[in-house]
């Protein structure tokens, strides 16, 4: 019997170690790691880079609390503000929390409650991030949520439009939503949110937290359309496994969280932003983005050509080295089937396959993925 909570249905993968695209169990059977920890190990397992920055940050010093100054938190939020159209970073431990900070900003700053997100969007399990979430099942079971959100359907800028009134604070949303089946938002719908919201004098939020930091073959996915949102989110990636997040406002939100107004004990800590300095360091060169963007066409390319003919693929979209492969069926079956033959895979919604490998990939790598997925779908 186990003393955990039964909060996770979980794969039949016991790990014992793991160091690039590479995961062993504790019976030495090796898998190939095309989820990342869900685009978390952007640069792989045990990344040197990263582990050596750790390591030497945990022979100077743990936890000193955000009450003193902590030269690594300026080092990593202007990385940030650097590479993004943001001004001033908050770091706190996840994403959950780097939402739960921005719709707290968003609030705060316009003195509206309303935001409105997008059905089938993710954006955390808080009660807020929950409330914001387009998806009933995360909520089951809870009680009434936070009555301020509004959920319209995604790529549907007329149903935006008619949610709009003039007590909204924000627009929330996801450049593409990564839980709810990897559904990319049309560039003409992204840049008209953008405009809507200049318009009407409303914050545009960006959840970056599972498509930024290189994922999509640039640093943040909102760059793909040109737009300048007001506040960034972003975690996962961030810390290459370390938990770590960040929001990211511009400067006339500056003044909106002087002291007292947010908090947090953990975000932020030096062992976190040894690794996100190391991270970002490696991500935010244009060398490494361009071999992202060279990898996933040939991932991509590779799908569409050997699937194109089975019968059970109904689509392969995405962007960059996020990528889900639609079927005409159930894929909760197929998926364990995949890992038994060694390739680790995610669920994206009940009919899409989900890959968020590494991208430190190798073609080689890429290769052996895409035979292991052939095979299983044919069969």
């Amino acid at each position: 019997m186990s003393a955990l909570f039964p909060t996770y249905k979980r794969f039949d993968v016991s790990v014992a170690s793991a160091k690039g695209t590479t995961i062993t169990d504790v019976a030495g059977k090796q898998y190939l790691d095309f989820g990342s920890g869900i685009s978390v190990c952007n640069l792989g397992h045990r990344h040197p880079a990263v582990q050596q920055a750790v390591e030497e940050q945990l022979g100077k010093y743990w936890h000193v609390s955000n009450l003193y100054d902590i030269p690594l938190q300026e080092k990593v939020a202007t990385l940030l503000t650097d590479n993004s159209v943001g001004d001033y970073v908050f770091f706190c431990n996840s994403g959950a929390e780097a939402n739960e900070a921005a719709i707290k900003l968003a609030r705060k700053a316009t003195g509206k409650t309303k935001i409105i997100t997008f059905k089938q969007s993710f954006h955390g399990r808080t009660f807020a991030t929950m409330s914001a979430t387009g998806q009933d099942k995360i909520k089951d079971g809870f009680g009434p949520m936070l009555n301020t959100f509004e959920y319209v359907p995604y790529n549907d800028l007329d149903a935006l439009k008619t949610a709009l009134d003039d007590q909204t604070a924000a627009i929330m949303l996801e450049i593409i939503q990564g839980e709810g089946g990897v559904v990319v938002g049309d560039d003409t719908f992204i840049k008209d949110v953008a405009q809507l919201c200049k318009a009407h004098d409303v914050l545009l939020i960006v959840d970056e937290i599972q498509t930024g930091l290189g994922r999509t073959g640039k640093a943040f996915a909102y760059e793909h359309h040109g737009i300048s949102p007001d506040i960034i989110t972003v975690a996962k990636a961030l810390g290459n496994g370390l938990p770590v997040g960040a929001m990211i406002g511009k400067a006339a939100l500056g003044h909106v969280f002087g002291p007292g107004s947010h908090g947090t004990t953990f975000g932020g800590n030096p062992l976190a932003m040894a690794a996100a300095d190391a991270v970002l360091e490696i991500i935010f060169q244009e060398e490494f983005l361009q071999d992202v963007v060279q990898k996933a066409a040939y991932l991509q390319e590779q799908l569409r050509t050997q699937l194109e003919q089975n019968p059970v693929v109904e689509d392969i979209r995405g962007k960059g080295l996020m990528i889900g492969i639609v079927c005409s069926e159930d894929v909760s079956s197929i998926i364990p089937k995949m890992i038994e033959k060694g390739l680790i895979v995610l669920q994206a919604g009940p009919n899409v396959i989900r890959l968020l490998p590494a991208l430190t990939v190798t073609q080689n790598d890429i290769d052996q993925a895409l035979h292991i997925i052939t095979e299983t779908l044919e069969e």
